[in-house]
C-alpha cells in the first residue's frame, strides 16, 4: 500500500488517500467505517493488489483527510459527491465500490442514487461489508428490540458534548472500548493503535467522526418506546440493478442478523457470503477470507481505468 497523497477534491475538502496496484489495472474504491481510516484496507490490500487499482481514501472527517466542523457537512448527499469527485480526480470514469460499516452505508447510497438515474451507472458493482440496507438496518431500529437495543450507541454518539466525554475518559480508553466488544485487543497491532489514537487526537477529529451520526436521518428510538416507521422507508426501495456481493461477518455485535432478513431481495443479482466466527471488523480480521470472496467478484467486473466496459 502507497503512503498517502493528498487530493483536492471538487466538493471544496482535501482528502488523503492510499493507493495499491497497477495504474491501469481495473479500479476498485474501498470506502471504510467509523472509526477507522485508509488502514482498515492494510491487510486486504497485499492479498488484491496484484490484480486491481486499489483506491482507499480516509473519508472526510477521519484519518489525515479535512474535518469541517458542521454538522451539515456530512449529509448523505455530500459524501456520495465526495465518492463521485474522488474518482473523477484519480481519472476513473467506472469502477467497483467497495464498503464496510459507514463506508458501507455511503456505498449504498451512491448505488441506490445511481439506480434511479436515467444515465448508465459508474459503480460497476458493489461489494457490501457489514453494512446493513438502509431500509432494512431502519425497519429493524423499530420493529426489533435486539437491533435497538445494540444500537443505542448511536444516539450516544450524538448527544452534544460528546467529545469532551471521550476527552475526559482518555482517547486510549475510547479506543479499547471501540474496538474490545468486538475483539479481542490483544490481537490490534500496538502500531494499529497508536496510529489510531493520533488520529482521534487531532484538532476536530472527534467532533468530524461524531457528526457523521449526527447527519444521519436514522431513528434510534429509546428501548420499549413505539415509534412509527419513517416516510421514507414506506416508500419502495430502488433495486440495485448491479451486481451485489455482501460478505458478512456472522459475529457482528452492532448489526445482528436481522440485517440479512430479506437482503437477497434488494437486487437483481445478490450474492452473500457469511463469514462464521468473524465479527463487525472482517477486513482485518479475516482479509483472507474477505479476499477469498472479493476476488472473483471483481475479477468478473470489466472495467478500465478512464473507460466504459
Amino acid at each position: 500500500m502507497s503512503g498517502l497523497r493528498r487530493i483536492a477534491l471538487s466538493t471544496g475538502i482535501t482528502m488523503a488517500v492510499a493507493e495499491a496496484g497497477p495504474a491501469d489495472a481495473p479500479p476498485v474504491i474501498l470506502l471504510h467505517g467509523f472509526p477507522e481510516s485508509h488502514r482498515t484496507w492494510a491487510k486486504l490490500a497485499p492479498l488484491l493488489g496484484d490484480r486491481f487499482r486499489l483506491i482507499m481514501p480516509d473519508l472526510r472527517g477521519f484519518g489525515q483527510s479535512d474535518r469541517p466542523q458542521d454538522v451539515e457537512a456530512y449529509a448523505t448527499d455530500t459524501l456520495i459527491a465526495d465518492l463521485f469527485a474522488l474518482a473523477d480526480a484519480c481519472g476513473v470514469d467506472r469502477f467497483v465500490l467497495v464498503g464496510h460499516d459507514w463506508g458501507g452505508a455511503i456505498a449504498w447510497a451512491a448505488a441506490l442514487r445511481e439506480a434511479g438515474a436515467k444515465t448508465g451507472p459508474r459503480v460497476e458493482r458493489l461489494a457490501i461489508i457489514n453494512s446493513p440496507h438502509p431500509w432494512i438496518f431502519q425497519k429493524s431500529l423499530i420493529e426489533d428490540a435486539g437491533q435497538r437495543a445494540a444500537s443505542q450507541y448511536i444516539t450516544a454518539f450524538r448527544t452534544p458534548g460528546m467529545e469532551a466525554a471521550v476527552e475526559a475518559m482518555g482517547i486510549d480508553r475510547f479506543f479499547d472500548k471501540s474496538f474490545g466488544a468486538h475483539v479481542d485487543l490483544a490481537t490490534i497491532d500496538p502500531a494499529e493503535r497508536a496510529a489510531s489514537i493520533a488520529d482521534w487526537s487531532r484538532p476536530g477529529a472527534l467532533t468530524a467522526m461524531f457528526n457523521w451520526y449526527r447527519a444521519s436521518h436514522l431513528v434510534v428510538p429509546p428501548p420499549v418506546v413505539t415509534v412509527p416507521v419513517p416516510d421514507w422507508v414506506l416508500r419502495l426501495a430502488p433495486r440495485i440493478n448491479v451486481p451485489l456481493r455482501i460478505i458478512w461477518g456472522l459475529d457482528d455485535k452492532a448489526l445482528l442478523p436481522v440485517q440479512l432478513e430479506k437482503i437477497g431481495e434488494v437486487g437483481d443479482d445478490v450474492e452473500i457470503f457469511p463469514l462464521k466466527g468473524v465479527g463487525h471488523f472482517a477486513p482485518w480480521q479475516a482479509p483472507q477470507a474477505v479476499a477469498d470472496a472479493l476476488a472473483p467478484f471483481l475479477e468478473a467486473a470489466q472495467v478500465a481505468t478512464g473507460a466504459p466496459s
